[in-house]
C-alpha cells in the first residue's frame, strides 16, 4: 500500500553537473546543479535561479561548461554546492581544483571531472514558474580512461555521481541491467 508524502521534489536519479563559467574578470567560477536536463540532441537545460554568480557570469560570457560530477571528486563538487560565489569571489581557487579553458566556447574546464560539455548559451528561459538556462553543446571532451572500445563514453567507467533528492545523498550508478529500445522488443511484439 502507498502512503501519501505531500509535496516532494520525486524523482531520482538526478545528476550531479558542475556548471562553469568566467566572470567578466575570466575568474572561474563553479556550481553544483541537480536539476538539469538534456532537452535535444544538442541541448541542455540547468534549472537554475538568476541569483547564482555562475548564472550571471553566463548571462555575460554567453557561454559554459557542464561537468559530470564523479566519485573521487565528490567533495570537490559538494563544495561547489555549499560554498556560494556571491559571497566567496575565490571559491573555485579553495576547491583545489584546477581549470583550463575550452577550445571551443569561452568557458573554463575543470581538468579534475572526467566529461565536460562545452556550451555556448542558447537562451535563458524565464517564466513565472521557471528559470532555466539553455545551452547548445559545441562538444564533449571526456577523459580516455572513461572512452570504451567503440570511441563512445563508458557510463560505468565515469563514476558518476547521482544526487537522492530524498534523503540529500550521492550515490554512484550500479551494473547495466538492460540495453534501451531493446527491453521492451518482445513486449512490442506481443502487442501487435
Amino acid at each position: 500500500m502507498k502512503k501519501d508524502l505531500g509535496k516532494l521534489p520525486a524523482v531520482f536519479p538526478m545528476p550531479v553537473l558542475m556548471v562553469v563559467a568566467y566572470d567578466e574578470n575570466g575568474v572561474v567560477n563553479a556550481m553544483n546543479a541537480a536539476w538539469g536536463t538534456i532537452c535535444d540532441m544538442d541541448k541542455i537545460a540547468l534549472i537554475i535561479g538568476e541569483d547564482h554568480k555562475t548564472t550571471q557570469n553566463i548571462r555575460k560570457t554567453k557561454a559554459f561548461t557542464v561537468a559530470l560530477a564523479d566519485k573521487a571528486n565528490m567533495e570537490a563538487a559538494d563544495f561547489f554546492g555549499i560554498a556560494t560565489g556571491n559571497k566567496m569571489p575565490d571559491k573555485f581557487e579553495k576547491s583545489g581544483c584546477h581549470a583550463e579553458k575550452s577550445k571551443f566556447v569561452n568557458a573554463p574546464i575543470i581538468t579534475e571531472f572526467p566529461v565536460t560539455m562545452e556550451c555556448e548559451l542558447a537562451e535563458i528561459v524565464e517564466t513565472e514558474n521557471l528559470h532555466a538556462v539553455v545551452g547548445k553543446i559545441v562538444n564533449v571532451c571526456a577523459e580516455e580512461s572513461v572512452i570504451d572500445e567503440k570511441g563512445k563514453i563508458d557510463p560505468e567507467k565515469i563514476n558518476a555521481l547521482i544526487f537522492d533528492q530524498f534523503r540529500s545523498g550521492y550515490y554512484t550508478i550500479g551494473e547495466k541491467v538492460g540495453k534501451a529500445w531493446n527491453a521492451g522488443a518482445e513486449m512490442m511484439k506481443n502487442s501487435k
